[in-house]
């Protein structure tokens, strides 16, 4: 091999590193219950096409390492052809961050959103432009206005888990993607009146600045709370109880956000074992405040920190 093409080659690899994508994702695409004559092949292709998108576009302007890039599942469940090339289903989300001196991934968001609309053509190009949300067909563009939402809700909550509102700027990126969704009556999800949970209310609550407390609790839970369990164990535990405390006084102002919610919904197990070696009255306080804020889990808090 002759010095300028191994030169070429190493520049090329070194501009690659460089600009690294930010998300590790797999996409995965299960049409299972789909009972029809359709050639199932075309759903291996948007799987493919899916994951060429989420991986290969360059999400924001920094540059990240191989092994800062964010690990992230998305799982689109086909459930029904709603017309020819157009279908319908739900996609569950979920995407790690990773506790520093540890293996262990804490989950940043594990959501499962049950509405999803889109048409698909085998082959059709997937893209997204921030300038042209809708796209020349709304169904079209609801499946990466989708995908483009989350990639940025997933990249603001890692931001804030490791800079105080480090995430502000890509939470208005996904309100922009809100304030201009595709508008079809076979899409839902992206308006107020959607529902309570849905994209539309994650994404104002982590915009509203009345809410802004939650981001210096985000924070603070991940920084001075589980980056530190291993290091001093019983400082993280005491700076987590702080945060949940913190937290437990926003939803006493603000009852059934969405916000709470969704913290709270992937984080039982994680806390639990947080708080199950924790000094008998951190401990006590912290199974006070978790039964309160994760209802539907409080026994549990109660019977698996003894």
């Amino acid at each position: 091999m002759s010095k300028k093409i191994a030169i070429s080659i190493l520049s090329s690899l070194f501009c690659v590193l460089l600009h690294a994508q930010e998300l590790q994702v797999k996409v995965t695409v299960n049409a299972s219950r789909i009972n029809s004559t359709v050639d199932k092949k075309v759903f291996v292709t948007l799987q493919n096409q899916l994951n060429n998108f989420m991986n290969n576009r360059k999400w924001t302007g920094d540059d990240f390492k191989q092994n800062e890039k964010i690990s992230c599942s998305f799982l689109l469940n086909v459930e029904s052809i709603v017309e020819t090339n157009v279908y319908k289903g739900s996609l569950i989300i979920q995407a790690g961050r990773p506790v520093h001196s540890s293996s262990y991934q804490s989950a940043l968001i594990n959501l499962q959103d049950p509405d999803i609309s889109f048409k698909y053509v085998e082959y059709q190009p997937i893209d997204f432009n921030e300038s042209r949300v809708q796209g020349s067909d709304p169904m079209i563009g609801n499946l990466s206005a989708v995908f483009a939402y989350y990639a940025y809700t997933i990249l603001g909550l890692d931001y804030d888990s490791y800079s105080p509102k480090g995430g502000d700027k890509y939470y208005q990126k996904a309100l922009n993607i809100v304030n201009n969704a595709p508008e079809s009556s076979n899409i839902n999800g992206w308006k107020l009146f959607d529902g309570l949970r849905n994209r539309y209310w994650l994404n104002e609550n982590l915009v509203n600045t009345k809410y802004s407390i939650v981001h210096d609790v985000f924070y603070s839970y991940y920084r001075s709370g589980l980056d530190k369990l291993y290091a001093s164990d019983a400082e993280a535990r005491k700076n987590i109880l702080q945060s949940i405390t913190q937290l437990q006084a926003f939803n006493n102002e603000n009852a059934n956000t969405a916000i709470v919610q969704f913290f709270m919904q992937s984080k039982t197990n994680e806390l639990i074992g947080v708080f199950k070696k924790a000094a008998p009255d951190d401990k006590a306080k912290a199974v006070d405040i978790l039964a309160k804020l994760d209802i539907t889990n409080a026994q549990r808090y109660k019977d698996e920190t003894k």
